[in-house]
């Protein structure tokens, strides 16, 4: 019992092994634990960690959260690392195979598809060597951004970059989570201090990051991906919360923010 305890305590914080966690996780990636999207929704869910970078999702289906201010994974635009790749148009398209360990990015997906009037099977995809196969696959994180390198015979529909035709504004992926029974006060403030440190360290990232190629790492970080949680990420939630409502037959719960400060 003991040793268990020692444990979490130890690792209190998991987050996702992504580039675009990097920045987030800077100076405290000895105190975190890196697990795929949905497996750290889990953990975070029963209790083994206190705070989780997870998708914004998890937040909305399950009133256990707070959402860290200030401190996001979000796009205004092309976000490069969440797109459906698709080989017929998107209204002859009957299935697609989505990767199910970002289920914000699947919630995405439906919301984009009902804007255009469009729902074809949705079921679940893990194989990223078998998706160049694939008629249609909604591709995520490192691996998504591999594909893109990738020869490929793929329309390729941004997600990013839909949301945001289509609202007017920037989509948030994913965001730190606080379970409501966290007792440390000081956690959310340590979460923020290294995001702070990530940005301001942003250039020793790219270069000291061995995934991709500098360039690449640049752009993505500096361009593709937003790491603010302001007052027009708050109305991307909102209105992904609405939508998310017309589509969903899970309960969507609104979300609370609390601040660091």
């Amino acid at each position: 019992m003991g040793t268990a305890k020692t444990k979490r305590l130890a690792k209190r914080i998991g987050s996702v092994p992504y580039l675009n966690s990097a920045p987030l996780t800077y100076g405290i990636e000895n105190e975190t634990e890196f697990l795929p999207p949905s497996q750290l929704a889990k953990r975070l869910r029963t209790g083994e960690f206190d705070a989780g970078l997870v998708s914004l999702t998890e937040v909305l289906h399950h009133d256990l959260y707070d959402i860290l201010d200030g401190v996001a994974v979000a796009s205004d635009g092309p976000v490069k690392s969440v797109f459906l790749a698709h080989k017929k148009p998107l209204a002859e398209t009957e299935v697609i195979h989505c990767d199910t360990a970002s289920l914000s990015s699947v919630n995405l997906l439906k919301v984009i598809l009902a804007h255009h009037g469009l729902s074809p099977r949705l079921e679940p995809f893990g194989d990223y060597a078998q998706a160049a196969e694939r008629d249609a696959v909604l591709l995520i994180g490192n691996p998504g951004i591999e594909f893109l390198r990738q020869p490929h015979e793929h329309q390729i529909l941004d997600l990013g970059q839909a949301w945001r035709e289509a609202t007017g504004l920037p989509f948030v992926f994913a965001v730190w989570a606080i379970r409501r029974d966290c007792s440390d006060p000081a956690l959310g403030q340590k979460l923020l201090q290294a995001k702070c440190a990530g940005l301001a360290n942003l250039d020793e990232i790219i270069a000291q990051n061995d995934e991709f190629d500098a360039e690449l790492r640049a752009a993505y970080l500096r361009e593709h991906i937003r790491f603010d949680l302001g007052k027009k990420e708050k109305q991307g939630i909102a209105e992904f919360v609405r939508r998310l409502r017309e589509v969903s037959s899970d309960p969507v719960f609104d979300p609370h923010f609390i601040s660091a400060n």
